[in-house]
């Protein structure tokens, strides 16, 4: 197996996806810096269209089904929160995209795979050959499972800030800071994180997610709860 071929099975592990059509995928990966030094070869934004139009539909489906109080001006922030391009980019360094995009010498020698704007067009091409490959069913369901938590975190607190900054200024009342200590765990394709958030000498919560700052949120959203619950009692 030859090194590019390694890193798509790497790809389709971490999709949880087998690609069907090679010549597809390698479409998505291309950038337009590769076509321009690679007359002929081309590049991945017809699909990158066709993507960005299947993770909308699938979004708004799964925020239509979880979330039946929502209103729709709420479903719709949230919505553009998790398709926008940071959040795409995140999760596309999660998969390894940028370890397989295909990019011009010159645009790869200025970074080009740590930029948010390739990374983020890219995960919506390949999210447009998955689509191709096995129907919308399958595409949607893969999304459900890799933007779902993000999903869920942004709707259950809609338009307020993410958890960590909550919990650093409920602490933050106190004298107090919150230190974060995370560990990971798997092969580098599919790697888990454990994250435990402490305040002076106590614990206050403990987390899991597909990255660091996945795994820290839901330990600070656990602190969170707790801290209430005390309060309550």
């Amino acid at each position: 197996m030859t090194a590019d071929e390694q890193a798509v099975a790497r790809l389709e592990a971490a999709i949880g996806h087998r690609f069907g059509s090679p010549v597809l995928l390698a479409i998505a990966l291309t950038h337009r810096s590769y076509t321009a030094e690679h007359p002929g070869t081309p590049h991945y934004e017809r699909l990158e269209f066709l993507g960005d139009a299947v993770l909308e539909l699938a979004t708004t489906r799964y925020l239509f089904d979880r979330y039946p109080d929502a209103a729709e001006g709420e479903m719709a922030k949230v919505r553009a929160a998790v398709v926008a391009e940071p959040a795409l980019a995140e999760i596309g360094r999660e998969l390894g995209i940028p370890g397989v995009m295909r990019l011009g010498r010159g645009e790869d020698q200025t970074g080009g795979r740590t930029k948010d704007s390739i990374i983020s067009d890219v995960v919506e091409a390949v999210l447009a050959v998955v689509y191709l490959d096995g129907g919308y069913a399958t595409a949607e369901a893969i999304i459900t499972e890799l933007w779902g938590p993000l999903i869920d975190l942004r709707a259950e607190a809609p338009g307020r800030r993410d958890y960590k900054t909550r919990l650093q200024e409920r602490l933050a009342r106190s004298g107090l800071v919150p230190v974060y200590d995370a560990t990971e765990e798997g092969p580098e394709h599919a790697k888990t994180f454990t994250s435990v958030v402490g305040a002076g000498n106590a614990r206050l919560g403990i987390g899991i997610g597909s990255s660091k700052k996945r795994a820290e949120q839901a330990a600070a959203r656990e602190a969170l709860a707790a801290l209430a619950s005390d309060q309550d009692a």
